[in-house]
């Protein structure tokens, strides 16, 4: 497997801005993401304090971006990072089932919005999972629920029919959610993972329902369950002036670092990052 020098995780301005500074500097990297970028961009109707650009919308200041990766030749990989791994001289990056490599990390992940269920933190690895690529195989025959935050969990639930015995799908959004006819809706609200040592059922504001395994599929993955051994305070990641976390190697940009939320301050960050990552594998 070729290792990359530096894998980016995120395609907001946090993480575009970090993309294009390593490029520059020549670093190999790998940018994981969505190639529509952030909702949070597409979604601004207006951004008046991005510098040489006011007035500028939410779609065209993602436009630019799209321009600004097209004239590097910075591509996109569109799978999902559910886990990062420090091996010691490299990270080792686990992304909708497959592994790649890297010699450094940026995470440029944003906020991950809302409390984790009860029970979930406890029971992480023992029946609950946030990859169904990954740990579809450990639930043949087996019953399963899918909680699903975004439409695209609905792609992962399909997946999960084909190869365990009952799929129950909890949609956490308001549109019609389309599933193939093997996978049951249904529409309540998951409160609790149960059960003492593995999984047991999902706890909803209507019952219980007794399931094998739980997969909780939402937008992005709380820090502390992406990296093992991170520290953080709530929803954001501990950081110095250089952007560089408790473990040596690995980086953190944007709205992950905590307030304000901003744009601007997200790609300066974004740069500090990628030019601290380049100076530790100068190192």
């Amino acid at each position: 497997m070729e290792r990359a020098d530096i894998a980016i995780i995120g395609t907001g301005p946090a993480g575009i801005s970090a993309a294009i500074t390593a490029t520059v500097r020549n670093k190999k990297i790998l940018l994981f993401g969505s190639r529509n970028l952030s909702d949070k961009i597409r979604k601004a109707q207006e951004i008046l304090n991005y510098p040489g650009m006011p007035g500028l919308t939410g779609p065209e200041l993602a436009e630019s971006f799209h321009r600004h990766l097209k004239e590097l030749d910075i591509p996109i990989t569109e799978k999902k990072v559910n886990a990062v791994y420090a091996m010691g001289d490299y990270f080792g990056i686990q992304a909708s089932g497959e592994m790649y490599e890297a010699s450094s990390v940026i995470l440029a992940t944003g906020v991950v919005m809302g409390k984790p269920l009860e029970g979930e933190k406890e029971l992480l690895g023992r029946g609950v999972s946030y990859c169904a690529t990954c740990d579809a195989m450990f639930y043949r025959n087996k019953t399963v629920a899918v909680v699903g935050y975004h439409e695209e969990a609905e792609a992962e639930a399909d997946y999960l029919a084909e190869i365990v015995g009952k799929v129950y799908y909890f949609p956490v959004y308001k549109k019609e959610p389309h599933v193939s006819c093997q996978v049951e809706i249904i529409r309540e609200i998951p409160l609790a993972v149960l059960g003492d040592t593995r999984v047991e059922g999902l706890r909803t504001k209507t019952g219980e329902h007794p399931v094998d395994g739980v997969f909780i599929l939402r937008d992005a993955v709380a820090p502390e369950q992406l990296v093992p051994g991170l520290s953080g305070h709530g929803a954001h990641v501990d950081v110095d002036l250089q952007m560089r976390t408790g473990i040596p190697g690995l980086f953190a940009c944007g709205d992950l670092t905590g307030k304000p939320y901003q744009y601007i301050k997200a790609a300066g960050q974004g740069n500090v990052a990628a030019l601290s990552a380049v100076a530790y594998l100068s190192r």
